[in-house]
């Protein structure tokens, strides 16, 4: 284990940061479980961290922080079964490469790459799709250091009991160390890109989604019209057709990132000019199609700095909760450079997953970073909120723990599996105790 070091944490998007007494980069779970012990001893917190992508503070502690830069990589592979096991600080982004040689991969994915596998699956990342629920739901095995030092195998022979609570526990359960995931044959993605109207849209987006393997929209805010990603999954022999690296270039580097973020920058000090700025993006919008696979379709090259936040609503909500937020912002005056994200999980039984028992769509609002917030974020999770909305445990918001328990039918279960497996509350930190309470 490396020397312990003090140094400031801060997260992906700049919303937070904090200063850990001691950040230590164990190699094995032996060395986690001296590092909680000695929390124990010491009275300070302990937060494990990988990418820090989450935009809450879910991962911020002044006590010992774990950096699981140094526990990553696969551990084993059951082929005849499909399963994966990796290290907790893998990256998505290094799975195309583990997981490939092997003729395997994720089922699903959302669309950015950079966080590790237990930030994701520990807050409930997610892509699209109504047939596949979000990351945590493939998760068949974990082995995890509890906040009393245990070391516990959690997998359909061992505690299958906890999984449900551990594969989706906000890092309030313990430190991931290990996490098996069922996966499956590499495939095939054809992707379909087309600009359609946005009252069309709502109108059939239940529909759509139920159609499609996986469907989503982007919704530009003072426009009429959106983008629609339709991606259609295939088997590998069928052959790809990628985009060109030239098209990919000018689509993603030049169009997504460099003129979007000058467009971004430009709202940020001329708010104004956004509404029109957002009306030209839409009158270039165009229509693309490419096989590849999956891991390149789903994942799109992010570089400009944002905040977000997401809630879960049910899928038939989603139309009118988009028809509020275009209500909202047009009566509030708001101008909003970013676009609004829509998209769909099945349901699955996890405790506090955001699409536990029920059919979601998913609603993600976003900021540029340098934009100021005059309350937009407010608004739209007051109208997300109504709609029984669920908060994505890695965005920002701002609900606690009554609000939160009204909304999840085995919040007091989570809760009861966190009083067995951290009673002492090593892993607390005030984001926890917000959503979770004491």
């Amino acid at each position: 284990m490396s020397q312990p070091t003090q140094q400031i944490w801060r997260n992906w998007a700049r919303t937070e940061s904090s200063l850990p007494a001691l950040t230590v980069a164990p190699r094995t779970a032996e060395q986690v479980v001296r590092v909680v012990e000695r929390a124990r001893e010491t009275g300070h917190a302990v937060k494990p961290i990988g990418a820090s992508h989450s935009f809450t503070a879910i991962g911020a502690t002044d006590g010992i922080r774990i950096d699981m830069d140094r526990m990553r990589g696969l551990v084993s592979a059951d082929l005849e079964r499909g399963h994966v096991t990796l290290r907790g600080g893998t990256r998505l982004w290094e799975l195309p490469a583990i997981l490939g040689p092997l003729g395997l991969a994720l089922p699903n994915m959302g669309d950015i790459d950079r966080q590790s596998i237990t930030g994701a699956t520990q807050t409930g990342t997610h892509g699209t799709g109504l047939a596949l629920g979000g990351i945590s739901t493939g998760i068949v095995g974990l082995r995890l250091v509890t906040g009393t030092g245990e070391v516990l195998m959690i997998d359909e022979t061992s505690n299958p009991e906890l999984l449900p609570a551990a594969a989706l526990g906000l890092g309030a359960l313990g430190v991931v160390t290990e996490v098996t995931l069922q996966c499956v044959p590499r495939f095939l993605l054809e992707a379909e890109e087309a600009p359609a109207q946005l009252d069309e849209v709502l109108d059939t987006f239940v529909a759509r989604s139920r159609a499609a393997d996986h469907f989503e929209f982007f919704w530009f805010p003072h426009t009429t019209s959106v983008r629609t990603k339709t991606n259609t999954r295939l088997p590998l022999a069928r052959g790809t057709e990628p985009l060109g690296r030239v098209s990919r270039f000018v689509d993603e580097e030049l169009a997504n990132n460099l003129a979007f973020g000058a467009c971004c920058g430009v709202g940020a000090f001329a708010p104004r000019a956004t509404p029109s700025i957002n009306r030209f993006v839409e009158t270039v919008s165009s229509r693309r199609r490419y096989v590849d696979e999956s891991h390149r379709v789903f994942i799109t090259n992010r570089r400009i700095r944002f905040r977000e936040m997401e809630y879960s609503v049910p899928l038939d909500a989603v139309p009118e909760a988009i028809r509020e937020l275009r209500a909202m912002i047009e009566r509030k005056r708001y101008t909003v450079s970013f676009p609004i994200e829509v998209r769909s999980a099945a349901a699955d039984n996890l405790l506090l997953s955001t699409a536990q028992g029920r059919e979601s769509g998913y609603i993600a609002v976003h900021r540029f970073h340098r934009d100021r917030d005059l309350g937009y974020f407010r608004d739209a999770e007051e109208i997300l909120a109504a709609h029984s909305g669920r908060p994505h445990w890695g965005k920002m918001h701002t609900r606690g723990a009554e609000e939160l328990s009204s909304v999840y039918p085995e919040f007091a279960r989570f809760r009861g599996v966190r009083d067995r497996l951290d009673p002492d509350r090593v892993f607390a930190n005030p984001y926890l105790t917000r959503v979770l309470g004491v």
